[in-house]
């Protein structure tokens, strides 16, 4: 079991790893495992690259980000000009319905209203905007009409694991709630955690995922 001072310089460590990233502008600190993530960055993509980074590293719980965007003044485009631009992203993004979204724009921040049929529709919306230009944050109030089943998702991933690292598949146990993935078990190596990690993310109807796995 790592202590938190560990976990914070693996996430230190992994948040300089990320290439496409200002890990010096980025603030770390833990407790009990759960990771928060503050500090001004030039970009909203950088946030949602930092909490992937974050969660990607052993031990981690949880990640709550805290981190604020602060453009460049190159970046910054009138409200109307932003939700204009988002409106064309989702219309030309494949899986979003055709004008299901409805988009408004407030100093940078996009607010997102409307229904789809599926949760990952939502979710999708949401990805296609984060590394927009000019995009400080997303606030999604788009509401879907039907959900993935979490038990069926836990077996799609226990499925897919199999075809990759099929004895240890038996040893990870897959929880979901709210679209929210939890890992938890054993793995034999860095490899087949990465696996199993990268399997849960491509599951429809998933936003986050928290890897609470051990070496064995």
């Amino acid at each position: 079991m790592k202590t938190d001072a560990q976990l914070k310089q693996d996430v230190v460590d992994e948040l300089e790893f990320d290439s496409g990233l200002d890990a010096a502008r980025i603030q770390v600190e833990v407790a009990d495992g759960a990771v928060t993530l503050g500090g001004l960055v030039p970009t909203f993509a950088q946030t949602h690259a930092a909490e992937r980074a974050a969660q990607r590293v052993s031990g981690v719980r949880s990640v709550v980000s805290r981190m604020r965007v602060e453009l460049p003044a190159a970046d910054r485009l009138g409200d109307d000009a932003l939700a204009n631009t988002a409106r064309a992203v989702l219309h030309w993004t494949v899986g979003v319905p055709q004008r299901a979204v409805e988009v408004a724009a407030a100093d940078g921040h996009l607010y997102l209203r409307g229904t789809v049929e599926w949760d990952w529709q939502r979710e999708l919306a949401i990805r296609s905007l984060v590394r927009l230009r000019g995009v400080t944050g997303i606030t999604s109030r788009v509401q879907a009409l039907r959900r993935m089943d979490a038990r069926k998702i836990g077996e799609r991933i226990r499925r897919a694991l199999q075809r990759y690292v099929e004895d240890e598949a038996a040893r990870i146990h897959v929880e979901m709630s709210e679209g929210i993935v939890t890992l938890k078990g054993t793995v034999a190596s860095e490899a087949e955690r990465a696996v199993a990690r990268g399997t849960a993310w491509t599951q429809p109807g998933v936003c986050a995922v928290i890897d609470e796995l051990v070496l064995a």
